[in-house]
C-alpha cells in the first residue's frame, strides 16, 4: 500500500506542476532504490506510451512560422551545432567505450533541447528504459549547472542582450534552463532565446527520422532491420501546424501544451523508477564525461561563432 501511496502522491505533484523534471527524476530513482515500486506495474512500460502523447502535446507550443524566421536567421550556427555535437557524440562515445545508443541518447539531447529529444529520439532507436533514464539524468545534471553559471559568465564577457539569448539557446540542453537563464540577464535576451530555442525544436523531426532510418541498417544484421519511426512524430508535426495556421484555439493550445509539459514530467518520475544502482554502476563516469566534453565543445564554439558573426 506505501509504495502505491508515494506513486500516486509523486504522479498529482508532476501534473499539478509542483515539481521539476530533475527532481521527479531524482525521487523516481530514490523510491526504486527502496523497493518502492508497486507491485505488477511496470513503470517503463507505461513512461513509453504517455512520452508519446506528451510529445504530440509539446507541439501545440511551437510556432512554425516564428520558429523557421529564427532558424533563418541563424541556420548556419544552429545546423553546425546539430551535426557536430551528434557526430561527436558517436565518436567520442566510440572512443570511450559506450553503448551507440546511449551516446547518441547524450549528443541528441545536448544537440536539440534536451529532456524533449532524448523522449522523442529514444523510441526511435528502440533504447533501453535505462539508457534513456541514464541520459535525461545526466542532461539534467548539466542543465542545473548552466542555469547557475551561464547569465555571470555572459556578464563577465560582457555579451549584449541579443548575443547572450542566442548563446543561451543554442549552448542550453533543456527549454526551461534556457528560459532561466535567459530571464535572469535580460528582457531582450528572454525573447532571442525563447524563440530561438523553438527553432531548435523542430530538428527534433529530422533527427527522429535520421535516427530511426540508421538504426534501421544498423540493425539488420540482427534481423531487426525495420525502420521504427515513432506514430507520435507525425502527431507532433501535426500539432504545431494547428497551433500555427488556426490560431483561434490559443488559449487552448496553450493548456495543452503545459499537460503535454506536465505528462513529462510524470514519464521522467517514471522513468527514474525503473532505473537500478546496478545498472548506473555498470555505465560508469563515462557517460558524464561525454555529456561534459560535448556541451563544453558547444558552448564555446558557438561563443566563438557569435562572437566574430
Amino acid at each position: 500500500m506505501l509504495p502505491l501511496l508515494a506513486f500516486v502522491l509523486v504522479a498529482v505533484l508532476a501534473l499539478a506542476g509542483l515539481i521539476s523534471s530533475p527532481l521527479a527524476l531524482a525521487v523516481g530513482f530514490v523510491l526504486a532504490g527502496f523497493g518502492m515500486v508497486p507491485k505488477h506495474f511496470n513503470p517503463a512500460q507505461l513512461a513509453k506510451r504517455l512520452l508519446a502523447v506528451s510529445i504530440v502535446l509539446l507541439g501545440f507550443g511551437i510556432h512554425i512560422d516564428t520558429a523557421l524566421a529564427v532558424t533563418g536567421d541563424a541556420l548556419g550556427l544552429i545546423v553546425t551545432s546539430i551535426v557536430v555535437t551528434l557526430v561527436l557524440a558517436l565518436v567520442i562515445g566510440r572512443w570511450l567505450g559506450l553503448e551507440t545508443t546511449t551516446a547518441h541518447l547524450i549528443g541528441s539531447g545536448t544537440a536539440i533541447c534536451g529532456g524533449s529529444a532524448i523522449a522523442a529520439v529514444g523510441p526511435a532507436v528502440r533504447a533501453r528504459s535505462d539508457q534513456m533514464a541514464l541520459a535525461l539524468a545526466i542532461v539534467f545534471i548539466l542543465n542545473s549547472v548552466a542555469l547557475l553559471i551561464f547569465p555571470p559568465i555572459g556578464h563577465f564577457l560582457n555579451l549584449d542582450q541579443h548575443t547572450f539569448g542566442l548563446w543561451a539557446a543554442i549552448a542550453i540542453h533543456d527549454t526551461s534552463s534556457v528560459v532561466g537563464a535567459a530571464e535572469a540577464y535580460g528582457d531582450e535576451a528572454l525573447l532571442v532565446a525563447t524563440t530561438a530555442k523553438l527553432a531548435r525544436a523542430l530538428w527534433i523531426l529530422p533527427v527522429a527520422v535520421v535516427s530511426a532510418w540508421v538504426a534501421a541498417r544498423y540493425n539488420k544484421k540482427t534481423g531487426h532491420a525495420k525502420m521504427a519511426l515513432p506514430w507520435f512524430i507525425g502527431g507532433f508535426i501535426g500539432a504545431a501546424l494547428i497551433a500555427s495556421y488556426l490560431p483561434s484555439g490559443d488559449v487552448a493550445y496553450g493548456y495543452l501544451f503545459l499537460l503535454g509539459k506536465r505528462l513529462l514530467v510524470l514519464c521522467l518520475f517514471l522513468i527514474g523508477l525503473s532505473l537500478t544502482l546496478k545498472r548506473i554502476r555498470a555505465a560508469g563516469f563515462k557517460p558524464l564525461l561525454l555529456a561534459l566534453i560535448l556541451w563544453l565543445v558547444i558552448a564555446s564554439g558557438s561563443l566563438v561563432w557569435l562572437g566574430t558573426s
